[in-house]
């Protein structure tokens, strides 16, 4: 899985992307993102606010059920806003 970061996530992270393996048992967007804090310092860091993060899979907004696999492209970033 191709993971891309955007923003102050992109920061946390120290990079804009990466590639990661999914275990068997991550089958779904919910099951990634509680599955990445597991990963260390830096994506429990960008998991704080993880509640408020847009996600993308494929280039198609995804809920926490939304399935995912290997192949997919997944993108996080923070809500856009304006003043």
């Amino acid at each position: 899985m191709k993971l891309m970061y955007f923003a102050w996530i992109r920061d946390c992270m120290g990079c804009d992307s990466e590639d990661i393996v999914l275990p068997e048992d991550v089958k779904n967007v919910g099951m990634l993102l509680d599955w990445l804090p597991t990963k260390g310092e830096r994506f429990i860091l960008a998991s704080e606010y993880i509640d408020i993060v847009i996600v993308s899979v494929n280039l198609h907004y995804a809920d926490r059920d939304y399935p995912v696999c290997d192949e997919d492209e997944v993108c996080l970033a923070p809500p856009i806003g304006g003043g």
